[in-house]
């Protein structure tokens, strides 16, 4: 078992809750709750990201850690947008972030009846009416924040009309945008949301479960607290965004007197910067052809997050680092990287790739000669072991590795300076050999034998250490180095702009000709590493074994800030 597919263990450290796992504790022990019971609700219309993380973990984590269950149900009230490909997506990503839902997956066209049903008991109390103003004719009878609504002009239709209209469209018997289903509440209520929200229209769409049997879907508000309430949710977690909403969610289920009544909590929704989370903008980006598709490595995306190298356990330490709050505040993009720095730290083995290679030839070392050397696997773990690298007279180094005219504190190979190669010798440049256009192709060298492990005899101090690999036995790849998506921390936050124009031109760079060790011939998917000095990599899908392709997860260090500018996840 991986440690990915391990079930993530509750928190242990006693420390202070947030204000939600403070209501939680308070209701069970208060006696209001026996157990609790929450869920995770996305609507399948484009792939989780990173913003749905913290929903997740905050979801799946209370549950887990009171003891109560927590449910995976999709919102499919929008036929159109919504397809089996993203509910496959969005299981598989709940499973890879290491969370399992109680039960089997629910969807909210699994109760279209019976929230069908609710409405008619809506329209029976004299509740609910059929609206034929359109769209834009009920935002103007709405009103504003400071003036009052317009009552509708068919607000008076008798029950019987209602139900006799509703029966219609239900069958299909009106166009799209003809009526609607409207609450009946109050038109001049100080919540503009409580002003006759329309909780039904006319969708003439297939859907990816039900097909054809429906022509009218609920609207999100309606639907959404009376999936809760049917499926014994005690607390409905959500962002900011539907704090207003809150005052329809109670409204709905207070009129219609419903044997249970979950209570809605919000918190502060995740803002990450120099990316977006809108999945109608994702999809945008996709379909325009800027990224390769979800999963590409620079989406913010958990499949996209999950093919660059990003581990769960790095996402769930970033989610726990940020907390819960209550106010919405912009994250740096930067936390996020330490969070799987620190992880990567700790696990990713070390490997050597050289990423710009400059042949290396060490004149004074027998020709046809081939050895071992033995190099740690990681230097801050020994039981990690040790793994035999080849080592020969022909070597590929880093091109930045050598500077022909060094200046004093170049610590790296340069003309008749000594340089200690990592796990093997010390060798001395004695010629750089250029090409016609002047450019170093190749540099002679001479190493001391007697300094095999990197250590001189006699004592001398040498400064530099550089990685390498054996020219002969070097696996050739392709390196895909990624770097934030955007070039502006609100790439959305700019009016007379579309967001599109902050997209960085830098953001993905490919290398063709790296030289990597040949043990990493036999890498998996899976598995992530530390090419020494360069950064964290992982295998893509779209690697071939006679064509290996490497992703850079993270840099060794963050290029776009300093470190004092986003503390780590543990130094909080």
């Amino acid at each position: 078992m991986t440690r990915a597919e391990q079930p993530v263990q509750p928190e242990t450290e006693a420390k202070p809750l947030d204000f939600i796992r403070q209501i939680i504790r308070d209701d069970l022990e208060s006696g209001k709750h026996p157990s609790i019971v929450t869920r995770f609700p996305p609507e399948p219309n484009g792939y989780l990201h990173i913003g749905h993380a913290k929903s997740i973990c905050l979801n799946f984590g209370v549950a887990q850690e009171f003891h109560g269950k927590c449910r995976l149900r999709l919102d499919d009230t929008n036929p159109g947008r919504e397809s089996s490909e993203y509910v496959e997506a969005i299981k598989r990503d709940v499973e890879w972030l290491g969370f399992h839902w109680d039960g089997a997956v629910r969807f909210a066209s699994d109760y279209f009846q019976a929230i069908y049903e609710y409405a008619v008991q809506l329209i029976r109390m004299g509740r609910a009416y059929v609206c034929d103003l359109s769209g834009e004719q009920i935002r103007e009878y709405r009103g504003t924040l400071t003036e009052p609504g317009r009552n509708s002009p068919y607000r008076d239709r008798s029950v019987a009309e209602n139900l006799s209209l509703f029966e219609r469209m239900k069958q299909g018997g009106f166009p799209e945008g003809s009526c609607v289903l409207r609450a009946k509440i109050d038109m001049a209520s100080p919540y503009i949301v409580l002003r006759d929200p329309v909780i039904y229209r006319i969708l003439h769409k297939s859907h990816h479960r039900a097909g054809d049997a429906w022509h009218i879907y609920p609207m999100y508000d309606f639907a959404h607290c009376l999936s809760d309430m049917l499926e014994g949710v005690t607390h409905s977690l959500c962002t900011l965004e539907f704090e207003n909403n809150r005052v329809l969610y109670d409204w709905v289920l207070d009129t219609l007197e419903t044997p249970h009544h979950p209570r809605q909590y919000e918190f502060a929704r995740l803002d990450l910067g120099y990316t977006i989370t809108s999945k109608r903008k994702l999809l945008q980006m996709v379909n325009e052809g800027r990224v390769s598709g979800w999963d590409d490595p620079r989406m913010p995306t958990l499949s996209g997050l999950r093919r660059r190298g990003y581990t769960p356990e790095a996402i769930r330490n970033f989610c726990a680092f940020i907390g819960i709050g209550k106010r919405d505040s912009q994250i740096d993009m930067g936390v996020l990287e330490n969070a799987v720095r620190e992880d990567l730290n700790q696990h990713a083995l070390r490997v050597f790739g050289v990423l710009d290679p400059l042949k290396v030839v060490i004149t004074n070392y027998p020709e046809g000669q081939l050895e071992e050397v033995l190099a740690q696997n990681h230097p801050q773990n020994p039981d990690l072991g040790a793994r035999p690298l080849p080592f020969g007279r022909e070597l590929y180094i880093e091109r930045d590795d050598f500077m022909e005219h060094a200046p004093k504190k170049f610590f790296r190979l340069s003309i008749g300076h000594e340089v200690r190669l990592r796990y093997a010798y010390l060798i001395t440049c004695t010629e750089a050999v250029k090409d016609e256009n002047g450019r170093i192709v190749e540099l002679r060298c001479t190493y001391d034998p007697a300094s095999r492990g990197g250590n001189a005899p006699d004592g001398r101090k040498v400064k530099g250490t550089i990685h390498w690999v054996a020219a002969a036995q070097a696996v050739p790849a392709e390196l895909r180095l990624y770097d934030r998506l955007f070039i502006k921390a609100e790439p959305d936050g700019d009016r007379e702009r579309p967001f599109t124009d902050f997209l960085n031109p830098e953001s993905l760079t490919l290398l063709s000709r790296c030289m990597l060790e040949p043990g990493l011939a036999k890498a998996q998917p899976a598995d992530r590493f530390q090419f020494e000095r360069q950064g964290y990599f992982c295998l893509d899908p779209d690697s071939r074994s006679d064509r290996l392709v490497f992703n850079r997860i993270v840099s060794l260090k963050d290029s776009w800030q300093k470190i004092n500018a986003a503390p780590s996840p543990s130094q909080k």
